[in-house]
């Protein structure tokens, strides 16, 4: 990731400066910031009137948000589908070309997990015959 924008003081004092007569260069040098920045931070205040730094980010530009409602369907219908073979429904039906890995963003952003079924219970124990029931069968033995 990028690093924290610089305080709008900061920007603000580098404008006063350059609005005061000195050169774009000059103020960054006085100020301690790079040139580019400076020059960047004049032309923003020129632009929008501000010094503050514009919104970072942006929108998701998945190609899978045509099909969600699709992809939401098809999972509520066939919950036991893995990552591959809904990979593989895209492209037969849909014919859009994909991977796992977005497919399981999609799920993410879109709130879906796949859990295990938890009525499917646990795993017996691993030796036979040191369960519960099978002490309490030995026990009450003559």
């Amino acid at each position: 990731m990028g690093r924290c924008p610089y305080s709008d003081d900061l920007r603000a004092r580098v404008v006063e400066a350059v609005a005061g007569g000195c050169s774009r260069r000059a103020s960054a040098g006085r100020i301690a910031v790079s040139a580019s920045s400076a020059i960047r931070w004049v032309e923003l205040h020129d632009e929008t009137g501000s010094v503050s730094p514009r919104r970072r980010g942006g929108k998701s530009r998945s190609p899978l948000e045509p099909h969600a409602s699709w992809l939401l369907e098809l999972v509520a219908r066939e919950p036991d589908l893995t990552l591959a073979e809904i990979v593989q429904r895209l492209l037969q039906d849909r014919g859009v070309r994909t991977s796992d890995s977005s497919v399981d963003r999609f799920f993410k952003r879109h709130g879906v997990s796949f859990k295990k079924n938890s009525a499917r219970g646990r795993a017996g124990a691993a030796r036979r015959g040191r369960g519960a029931a099978t002490l309490e069968s030995r026990s009450a033995r003559p």
